[in-house]
This record gives C-alpha cells, sequence and structure tokens, in this order.
C-alpha cells in the first residue's frame, strides 16, 4: 500500500479500483463520482455496454473502494442517469452501508435529443455519508435568500437565508416566476459543444459551478477529494481552484493527459468557470433571434407545457 500523500495532487492513469486499493483507508474527506452510465457511450477504452448484472457488480466493486477510502465522516456524491438510479442507490444504501441524506435532481435545456421517448434532460446526484453524524455540510456557502426576505420583509426571517432545496435546474431565466433559486430545483447549463470552458476531448464535461456548489457543501479548504473517474478532469480542477487538495484516477491514457494538462494551467483561488448566477448564462428565448421563415411559437397556457409553448420534457 502507498500512503496517500504520495497519490494527492495528481491525476493517475490506471484502473480506479486497483488505485483505490493503494489508497490509505479513511483517508478521502470527498469523492465524487460521474461514472459511466452503461448506456453505449463511446468512450476510447471502456466498453459502456455491459450485461446488467456485470454492470452492477462492477459499482459494487469500485464503490466499495470508494467506501474503504472515506473518512468515517467522509461524503459520497454520486452523479447517474435515469438506467441504473436506483439500483446505485440501493448498491451504495444497502450493500455498501452509506446513508443517502438527499437526492438531487440536476435539470438542464439543451439536453440529449432521444426518438420515441421524451429527451433527457436531468441527471441524478445522490448525496451519501458514512455516518449520519460528523459529516461536513458546510450550510453556509450555499444558503440563499428565503421567501421571509425577499417576499415578505418578515422580522423572523433568518438573516443568513435558507438551504437550496434538491432539485437544480440549468435555464430559470426563461421560468422568472418559478425554479427561484429558494426552490427545489439546481441550475446550472450542462456545458455544450460551443461554451467557452468546454475541455473539447470528452463529451462527458460536468460544469464547474455545480461541482464548486458540491466542493464547497461537503469539504473544507485543504480536505482530500478523490475523483474514480477522471473524464474531462473538471472535478479535480475545481478541487485544485477551491484549495482542496485531490487524487483521481482514468483509465484511459489519452484522457489521463488532456487532464493534466488541464490542471498545469490552474492555480488555487482561481475563480471558476462559468457565472455564479446561472440565470445570466444564456439570453432568455424571449431575447432570441428568429431564423428566416421561422413560424412564430404560440404560448400555451397548459401546465404541462413550457414557456415557448412545447411540452415539458
Amino acid at each position: 500500500m502507498i500512503e496517500t500523500n504520495e497519490f494527492l495532487n495528481k491525476l493517475h492513469n490506471m484502473d480506479c479500483i486497483k488505485g483505490m486499493e493503494q489508497l490509505e483507508p479513511g483517508s478521502v474527506d470527498l469523492a465524487f463520482a460521474d461514472p459511466p452510465f452503461n448506456i453505449g457511450y463511446e468512450y476510447d477504452v471502456y466498453e459502456d455496454r455491459k450485461a446488467a448484472d456485470e454492470y452492477l457488480e462492477w459499482t459494487r466493486q469500485w464503490g466499495a473502494g470508494v467506501v474503504r477510502a472515506l473518512k468515517p465522516t467522509g461524503t459520497f456524491w454520486l452523479a447517474i442517469g435515469d438506467d441504473f438510479a436506483a439500483e446505485l442507490k440501493l448498491i451504495f444504501q444497502r450493500d455498501l452501508g452509506l446513508i443517502c441524506r438527499s437526492w438531487v435532481i440536476w435539470y438542464y435545456t439543451f439536453g440529449v435529443n432521444c426518438q420515441k421517448k421524451f429527451s433527457r434532460s436531468h441527471t441524478h446526484l445522490f448525496h451519501f455519508v458514512k455516518s449520519p453524524k460528523g459529516y461536513t455540510f458546510n450550510d453556509g456557502e450555499i444558503r440563499v435568500p428565503s421567501a421571509r426576505q425577499l417576499v415578505y420583509a418578515d422580522s423572523r426571517a433568518d438573516g443568513r437565508g435558507r438551504l437550496p432545496d434538491d432539485t437544480w435546474i440549468l435555464r430559470p431565466q426563461d421560468a422568472q416566476e418559478s425554479f427561484g433559486d429558494d426552490e427545489d430545483v439546481w441550475y446550472y447549463p450542462r456545458v455544450c459543444g460551443t461554451f467557452k470552458e468546454r475541455a473539447g476531448f470528452h463529451g462527458c464535461q460536468m460544469p464547474e459551478q455545480l461541482l464548486g456548489r458540491i466542493i464547497r457543501v461537503s469539504s473544507n479548504p485543504g480536505d482530500i477529494v478523490l475523483e474514480p473517474f477522471g473524464g474531462s478532469g473538471t472535478t479535480l480542477i475545481v478541487a485544485k481552484k477551491l484549495g482542496r487538495k485531490f487524487v483521481g484516477f482514468e483509465l484511459s491514457k489519452n484522457y489521463a493527459e488532456r487532464i493534466q494538462e488541464r490542471l498545469k494551467t490552474v492555480t488555487a483561488g482561481e475563480s471558476l468557470s462559468g457565472p455564479a448566477d446561472p440565470k445570466i448564462s444564456a439570453p432568455s428565448t424571449a431575447k432570441g433571434k428568429k431564423r428566416d421563415g421561422a413560424t412564430t411559437v404560440i404560448r400555451s397556457r397548459n401546465p404541462s407545457h413550457n414557456r415557448s409553448g412545447k411540452p415539458k420534457p
């Protein structure tokens, strides 16, 4: 076994299961995992079409490595799609003994266009802890103004505001009466191909501001953040910017080299990419330009439709 300190502040080009076996047990404060969803996505070296039972057993193996690495007060966040969300929640709760504190929905537009089903526009974010007591939850880092403060001017309002709810969305500017900062929708843009923060070499890139919220609330400066699936490297980038120590693993040599290049370009204390207030991340559709010959969209009053008149996803 290698001391965790020798692994720190690096991205390691190796299988995460073997890599986490070399970490000291109980050495990690926060782990975030955005594993393959087993939906046939084309990675360069990983086969994303395992049989269901094989995929779930593989999850138990790497999940056990995460749990083993976590401190008794450690926290684990898991990002996963619909197809295996329920099964993975049960694996980490029942098989691996973690406690689920929150089941967050991250909603976004510019989602995945699907055929013969509603387009995919959300990801599940499970917030697990190893123990119900003593885990890090820096609520002061993420509080937002409450309705009592903003609407009612109630003298009984907590001056610190309130905690956000557990659904996060990406375009509240198109529904100003809904999806406020104090509602149960988290709003962060999916990193599309035209976005400035796009790394370009990996199709599944998480927004820095979303990861910033998770890392701020579930760890402190100097804590160790683990990412088993390096991917585009954004978890490690954000951890470094926020003054955390980090360790990451990535199976692909190509992705690993790109992540290492990204890490060299950032420093502790540097601002996160993307607007802190997602409402200014994109113009409202009302201010958008219409193509020549495009038909005018009729706004619907049907509550099952969004503000553009199209059915909600």
